[in-house]
């Protein structure tokens, strides 16, 4: 008898695929570490997501969703798309705070650099490659797994950072 994994968890984060497909796979990792993000600022004003962990990082979560959205068109829409953009903010790594912006507007810029992403990379084969235009790899070239494969480890190491971010904003813990 099998027993199937439950879809979603309690919190609301879809469980990743435990078979299937290569690209169906990494791409549930990726969408789970996307929503753990998401949840690591659920319930948080923007007062609170301005809140860095401790001294000397500035490192705050409303930081790390406009890196991420930034992160998310680098790889999808500049490397794999090819296409030509200028940063998501003002400032490429998007950790820098514009007091004007607050987590509704970075979340909203992060859902959309997804979704464009998704949008040019859908049906794209594991071994599709795109090139690095710029930085210390500039001209590098690399497949849609390794893209996808660099994403998971990216929000994982900074949903790592997002946990202990959270507990000194308000005790919450795990996830």
């Amino acid at each position: 008898m099998t027993i199937d994994a439950p879809r979603t968890l309690p919190d609301g984060r879809p469980v990743p695929l435990m078979t299937g497909p290569e690209r169906e796979m990494l791409e549930s990792w990726l969408d789970f570490h996307r929503a753990t993000l998401e949840l690591k600022c659920r319930g948080l004003d923007d007062g609170q997501v301005r809140l860095a962990a401790a001294q000397p990082s500035g490192l705050t979560l409303l930081g790390l969703v406009q890196h991420l959205a930034e992160v998310e068109r680098t790889w999808f829409q500049r490397v794999l798309g090819g296409l030509s953009l200028p940063p998501v903010f003002a400032e490429e790594t998007g950790y820098v705070l514009d007091p004007g912006r607050g987590l509704a507007e970075a979340l909203g810029a992060w859902r959309r650099e997804i979704a464009r992403g998704r949008e040019l990379c859908a049906g794209l084969p594991p071994e599709r490659t795109g090139r690095i235009a710029d930085g210390p790899m500039a001209g590098a070239e690399v497949s849609v797994r390794w893209v996808l494969i660099h994403l998971i480890e990216e929000y994982a190491r900074h949903n790592g950072h997002a946990d202990i971010l959270r507990e000194r904003i308000d005790g919450t813990t795990g996830a």
